[in-house]
């Protein structure tokens, strides 16, 4: 088929890749205007258009695709590139801007083109929105993975073409369960491209029950809250590796917090406050959360690098006793997400 992909990240940039190898035509690739990004905040391409550009794919950097908006020259000039595209498909994936009606209608207008289908990363109708991986995570839900999705005005509401699922272990962090969808979502489009050159697509209609919105993960969301049990602390420690990294404040500063695990006091109530070091040792740091306990297990200073807990404690003081705090602030080394 020719393709239009429309996609920004690396979990997009994986689809276009297989969409590529596997013969497609890719008339056109839309992504985000180039960002600044790093410590120099110097300006950088997209994983997609850094693809897209070494394998002479034309692209185009709308800042915005509404008609009547802010940069109604970018998106008049886009639509003109989806026309002269005359492609069959569009296929979506972490493309950061909200598809207006003109292209939805557009995809759609003449047989045998198959509209805009998204690749998404939960089982709709759970996760709806912009952080299904992380939230699925810091839910602690026992299972994720892939919807191909007939796109439509409403947010993730259209049909559902094809689902399936992966486990999410207690080892799992939302690098780890990205990585897996992005394959998987690869896989599953090409697979779904093939069913529709088949006249073999069988829409469902996404289910009334069970929908939940994934909301943006802001940088202010990586405080520690103690009065958590440990279980959801740990969670949210999985759930924000890479981004933004789940934080505390101890002697003052900021450390970031990438790898824990909860214990159970088995209803023993705990002497200690929340937030309260119990033990250090070289295999953890324990600390005592809502009636149980957190072992932290991998820490990062502001100006460091990450570091198993024995290599942290050779350079930090860290005691029984000792009170971790909630950051007020971000830590000054977060970065932007995948």
């Amino acid at each position: 088929m020719r393709v239009i992909f429309a996609g920004t990240p690396e979990f997009a940039s994986v689809a276009l890749e297989r969409l590529h190898r596997s013969g497609h035509s890719i008339a056109l690739v839309l992504t985000q205007p180039d960002r600044p990004a790093g410590r120099g905040l110097k300006l950088q391409a997209s994983a997609v258009k850094r693809f897209a550009l070494d394998h002479a794919m034309p692209v185009a950097q709308p800042r915005s695709l509404k008609l009547d908006g802010k940069y109604p020259e970018d998106a008049a000039a886009t639509r003109q590139a989806i026309a002269d595209a005359d492609a069959d498909v569009m296929v979506v994936a972490a493309y950061g801007l909200i598809l207006p009606q003109w292209l939805l209608d557009d995809m759609a207008l003449t047989p045998p083109k198959y509209g805009c289908l998204n690749i998404h990363g939960s089982l709709l109708p759970r996760w709806r929105g912009a952080a299904p991986i992380h939230r699925a995570v810091e839910a602690g839900d026992a299972q994720t993975g892939i919807t191909i999705m007939q796109m439509d005005a409403g947010l993730d509401t259209g049909d559902m073409l094809l689902k399936r699922s992966i486990p999410i272990t207690s080892f799992d962090t939302t690098e780890s369960v990205h990585d897996r969808l992005a394959d998987l979502g690869a896989e599953l489009i090409v697979l779904v491209l093939e069913h529709a050159a088949a006249g073999l697509l069988t829409p469902m209609r996404q289910p009334l029950e069970g929908v939940t919105y994934a909301q943006k993960v802001e940088k202010r969301e990586a405080a520690i809250d103690w009065g958590q049990s440990a279980r959801a602390i740990c969670q949210r420690v999985r759930a924000f590796n890479p981004f933004p990294g789940a934080s505390l404040t101890l002697a003052g500063e900021v450390i970031k917090v990438w790898a824990a695990r909860d214990q159970d006091v088995k209803d023993q109530p705990l002497a200690a406050e929340p937030g309260t070091v119990l033990a250090v040792a070289p295999e953890g740091i324990a600390v005592a959360a809502m009636n149980s306990i957190v072992i932290m297990t991998e820490l990062q200073r502001a100006s460091g690098k990450r570091l198993q807990v024995a290599d942290f404690l050779h350079g930090f003081a860290v005691h029984a006793g000792m009170r971790m705090d909630s950051p007020a602030q971000p830590c000054a080394s977060d970065t932007n997400p995948p």
